[in-house]
């Protein structure tokens, strides 16, 4: 198979939504149709023995959550599908965030019961700024929840989207009897037997079939009919340029969780997901059929194979092939790589490829060469864009509580800071490190890891910030910056790159600090360069 062939099989999407929607519930679905697992594993606390293929950490088998996005690779219909299964938690949203950077689509998942919630609207926020294609997934539909027009009216408005329904459900909750494709023309119902595996499902290829008023009854069939003109009525045909430019989002119904609605959601994602999409970088935009390779590292995770302690910067490959022991410019190093084992994912379990395509997710073994926002080329010196760093919101100081574990300690806190669940400031003052977080979740997640991956043990103390700003100036020497840097001294720290950081302690505190000091710039982003 040719170049071109293999970069039109390729579609890379990430599945987002509000923790408890269903989304790796849906992840596993997808794999079960696809074919990459044979059973799948529900996502419940410790209740199960069996757990999510794609939640592989263990903290993550404990709580029940996903805490760190995970890559999974399958062939489905000779396409071959990447999925990014993406933390719902709004404390782990920065990984989310940096996930949505590598992907061309995105399917949202929302509870049919709770409707659109907080962290699906930040994050299709951040899709519908992007112009990413998103198609969208209503989930749980077995479960007591609001009505189908009334979820799609409150997508419209609180997500503002465009939606047109390509499925639309035969009743609802106890009612529910299955589910019309609108796609592909043809009634499903369901039995909600079986759970794990995927079963034979009734279909009906027209709703005249008299076989199908006898199983739904005669009164739900009006229904559906009046419920299906009305859809006609109101929403927009489908048009695959709309959606593709963002401007429109598709809408399926289903239940993750028993099997129903998923595989008519893979057959239409497959048929209309773009393949992958031109890049931008700050020198020019990368086009994916380029014959030179170029991708940009977008999460790193240490300790994948806690035996092993392995740590894996993950790749997104934008353009041209990347080929295993082929040497490779690291444009910010300005130095050249070989890699002589790159990994393509199935959650946890790793293959080494011999050559990944456009769209492909790749784990390269890392030394401490890279970190997020990093890019390698075959030789053209770019970087791409809009990697960001937010600015924490939660801060302790982090402690030794293990005397004789420092070293086991500086190694766990550095690689897990270059993973980015966290950042590090070291004050200027006292040398003190201080760890600063997005969500205070993420302070236990550190704990769990260090001692579970690192052997170290450490305690935290309160300390009183309210945000930390990336500092700068048109010229060190401005005597504003000279003034600035001696009043503050207590509150200035640097990052683990070596930039200058104010740790205001007020939103006052910040607010005074800007007005008296105009020549001194304030930033609450530090992109990963």
């Amino acid at each position: 198979m040719g170049f071109t062939e293999e970069l039109q099989r390729r579609r890379t999407f990430g599945i987002i939504s509000h923790p408890d929607a269903g989304k790796t519930t849906l992840t596993e679905k997808l794999l079960l149709y696809g074919g990459a697992i044979q059973e799948a594993g529900a996502v419940k606390s410790n209740k199960i023995k069996k757990s999510a293929t794609s939640d592989f950490m263990e903290i993550e088998r404990q709580r029940g959550i996903s805490v760190a996005t995970s890559v999974l690779a399958f062939n489905y219909q000779d396409k071959k599908i990447n999925i990014l299964d993406t933390p719902g938690h709004k404390d782990f949203a920065e990984d989310t965030y940096r996930t949505l950077t590598a992907v061309d689509s995105v399917i949202v998942v929302i509870d049919v019961a709770k409707g659109v919630e907080e962290q699906t609207e930040k994050l299709v926020e951040v899709c519908r700024m992007r112009n990413i294609p998103m198609i969208v997934f209503i989930n749980k539909l077995d479960r007591e929840g609001k009505d189908a027009f009334d979820l799609l009216d409150e997508v419209e408005t609180k997500l503002h989207l465009s939606v047109t329904p390509l499925s639309f459900p035969i009743g609802m909750g106890y009612d529910f009897k299955g589910i019309y494709n609108i796609w592909e023309q043809n009634a499903q119902l369901f039995s909600g037997e079986q759970k794990q595996t995927v079963t034979h499902k009734e279909t009906y290829a027209s709703l005249e079939d008299a076989q199908l008023e006898k199983r739904i009854g005669s009164n739900s069939l009006e229904q559906l009919k009046e419920e299906l003109e009305l859809v006609q009525g109101v929403y927009n045909p489908f048009d695959k340029e709309a959606y593709l430019s963002g401007k429109q989002q598709p809408v399926f119904f289903g239940s993750a969780l028993n099997n129903f609605g998923v595989q008519e959601l893979l057959d239409c994602f497959i048929d209309i997901a773009p393949e992958p999409l031109p890049k931008q970088a700050e020198e020019r935009l990368i086009q994916p059929n380029e014959k030179d390779f170029s991708g940009f590292v977008f999460k790193i995770h240490a300790n994948m194979d806690p035996k092993h302690r392995d740590r894996l910067a993950f790749v997104k490959i934008v353009s041209g092939t990347f080929e295993r022991n082929k040497p490779y410019l690291h444009v910010r190093h300005g130095k050249k790589l070989k890699f002589s084992s790159p990994n393509a994912f199935f959650a946890e379990k790793k293959e080494i490829v011999d050559i990944s395509y456009p769209g492909d997710i790749v784990g390269l073994h890392d030394t401490g060469n890279f970190k997020i926002g990093d890019t390698l080329t075959t030789q053209e010196k770019i970087q791409f864009q809009g990697i960001p760093s937010f600015s924490p919101e939660h801060f302790r100081y982090i402690n030794n509580a293990d005397p004789m574990k420092a070293k086991q300690l500086n190694k766990g806190i550095d690689q897990l800071m270059d993973e980015g669940v966290a950042q590090l400031f070291t004050l200027h003052l006292n040398n003190r490190k201080v760890i600063g977080t997005v969500g205070a979740l993420q302070f236990e997640v550190i704990q769990y890891r260090l001692l579970h991956e690192y052997g170290a043990q450490c305690s935290y103390e309160n300390l009183n910030v309210h945000k930390a700003c990336w500092i700068g100036c048109e010229s060190e020497d401005h005597p504003e910056f000279v003034e600035f840097k001696r009043v503050k001294q207590k509150f200035l720290a640097l990052d683990k790159q070596g930039q200058l950081v104010f740790l205001a302690d007020s939103a006052f505190s910040l607010q005074m600090t800007q007005q008296k000091y105009p020549a001194v710039q304030f930033f609450f982003t530090s992109e990963m360069t």
